[in-house]
């Protein structure tokens, strides 16, 4: 494993006071990420059983996300939309009404624990950074990992651009794995099998996926 020691070449220090701590935040889920799974799947008249065949995902675990047992993660929710015909960004952040969007650090309140697919491990949390923009296939996130060495590969459809804040990663893309520092930055296609987690305890990213 690859392994960098060199010191980030721009000062990440400015991204401080946009990232702060999640976990220190008033947390909230986003409600309704399971309702509004379940509401576009009813209106496409798509049974469960249904939706299993053309994601591949197991009954047992589409259920308990639409229940809000099971905080899915966002390969999973990128696997589902794709699946659904739905925009990624109305499942995280609902349909948008505005052309752009000016997002201030005290209106970043939209924060997520993604959970494992049992649902009884927190694998890290996130909120977005650019809702309410209509028609928008890219979405911007503030991503805090948790330590996650068991994590399955993830594989779907769009491109993802990660930028490491603070902590070290390890990235797994393909056969190929590195740890990343603040400041390093990977782009790459998603439809490669991927895992991302942190190294040691916690560390944030900045996350651009694009899921057309």
């Amino acid at each position: 494993m690859e392994k960098k020691n060199q010191q980030a070449h721009i000062n990440v220090d400015f991204f401080e006071d946009l990232t702060g701590d999640i976990l220190k935040e008033k947390q909230k889920n986003v409600k309704g990420v399971g309702n509004k799974i379940r509401t576009i799947r009813e209106a496409k008249s798509l049974s469960l059983e249904d939706l299993a065949k053309i994601t591949g995902f197991e009954v047992d675990l589409l259920a308990k996300i639409e229940k809000n047992e099971v905080q899915p993660q966002l390969g999973t929710i990128m696997k589902l939309s794709k699946a659904l015909d739905s925009a990624f960004s109305r499942l995280l952040s609902d349909l948008g009404d505005k052309f752009y969007s000016v997002t201030r650090k005290n209106e970043q309140t939209a924060v997520v624990r993604s959970t494992s697919q049992k649902g009884k491990k927190q694998v890290y949390t996130y909120k977005t950074l650019a809702p309410d923009v209509k028609g928008k296939h890219m979405e911007a996130l503030i991503v805090e990992l948790e330590e996650n060495p068991k994590a399955e590969m993830s594989v779907h459809d769009g491109e993802e651009f990660i930028y490491v804040l603070n902590g070290c990663v390890a990235l797994t893309i393909g056969e190929d794995s590195f740890d990343l520092e603040p400041g390093d930055s990977v782009y790459y296609l998603s439809t490669i099998p991927h895992r991302i987690a942190s190294k040691h305890e916690k560390a944030s990213i900045l996350a651009v996926l694009y899921g057309d």
